[in-house]
């Protein structure tokens, strides 16, 4: 009996192990090659990029993906992708391929610089208002005519309803001790607001009653968080914005912030502006206007001389981080992490 025993724990080794060799196997067959690489993409261009099968083992199926997001009608071994109109910064491709339950990803990217040079604005101050000084401001947003808020730090985080005029708290609710709250926005009478290293998100109505929460997928950290009226979309402390999808959390797709000599990366607190996201540079005091369809920087707004209106203003804590835009009264806000005042703001080109 126990020799019989012993043949069947051997068989299942042996099993398990076969098993895995084939797994292993399986996924060191594919690759992805660029067939027509080159150091400088044109618009004009057209990427090919072939899923090399070293063993000749065949797959099922093959699902194509540009930047997270599946690209229609790409299925088989070779993929030909035109440039016009699509994203700046590393394109990154992914096939994944399926064989007899199994299935992996490879990948590959190019880099696509734009030759656009940002348009540089300076500011002028309208108004200056009362901020909380221990508000440690990580994401601001109009509602009406209300004023959110969502505050950061451990022991310290909340969501909160701000009187623009006084800088006083209306209303809040504070988050656990152990979760750092980032960026929030306002779609569809739902407030989003992130954490920083948490990987949750919450959902509250517009009197702070949370009403749902989520994760996050393929970001890994909350930073600013915007909305374009049906969207949502999220930076993770890199140079990616991520679109989401408000009502099941997915991470549809991401763009990649890019000015025409470097790729941005710490893109921080975000505001949704006429159809373009304005982005601050984390300790910088700088607010990129980016297109939301290709993460190109248009535009780059320079408030380096605010600093000196801020008494306690610090370079690596107290640093620029708060945009909200009145809609209703065509009206710019802007703020900092433990800033005493908020300023409207006029752009000047």
């Amino acid at each position: 009996m126990k020799l019989k025993y012993s043949v069947l724990i051997l068989l299942a080794a042996l099993s398990l192990s076969s098993c895995k060799t084939d797994i292993d196997t399986f996924k060191q067959n594919f690759k992805l090659e660029v067939t027509n690489s080159k150091l400088k993409w044109l618009e004009d261009d057209t990427v090919e990029i072939s899923l090399i099968d070293a063993n000749s083992i065949q797959v099922d199926s093959v699902i194509w993906t540009q930047n997270a997001a599946p690209i229609d009608g790409a299925s088989g071994m070779t993929l030909s992708q035109k440039l016009t109109n699509q994203p700046y910064g590393n394109l990154t491709f992914k096939a994944t391929v399926y064989k007899n339950g199994m299935n992996h990803t490879v990948s590959t990217s190019i880099k696509r610089m734009p030759t656009t040079k940002a348009a540089i604005y300076n500011y002028s101050i309208v108004n200056t208002y009362k901020h909380d000084v221990n508000s440690y401001t990580q994401g601001l947003e109009f509602y009406g005519d209300s004023l959110y808020e969502s505050t950061g730090q451990f022991k310290e985080s909340d969501l909160r309803i701000t009187n623009v005029e006084t800088g006083e708290t209306i209303k809040k609710i504070s988050l656990p001790d152990n979760q750092f709250a980032e960026g929030m926005t306002i779609v569809n009478d739902k407030v989003y607001q992130l954490t920083w290293q948490s990987m949750i998100g919450y959902v509250y109505d517009l009197d702070l009653n949370k009403v749902d929460s989520f994760t996050y997928n393929q970001s890994k950290e909350g930073w600013g968080l915007t909305n374009d009226g049906n969207y949502l979309y999220k930076s993770d402390g890199t140079s990616k914005i991520w679109k989401i999808d408000p009502e099941t959390y997915e991470e549809l797709s991401y763009i990649e912030v890019t000015a025409n000599d470097r790729i941005v990366s710490k893109i921080n607190e975000m505001e949704w502006i006429d159809g373009k996201i304005y982005a601050n540079v984390y300790t910088t005091n700088l607010i990129m206007i980016i297109n939301p369809e290709n993460g190109l920087v248009e535009g780059a707004i320079n408030l380096n001389s605010i600093t000196k209106e801020i008494s306690n203003y610090s370079a690596n804590e107290n640093v620029l981080n708060g945009i909200a835009y009145d809609k209703k009264n065509d009206r710019l806000f802007i703020t900092g992490k433990r800033w005493p005042k908020m300023f409207e703001i006029e752009i000047v080109k």
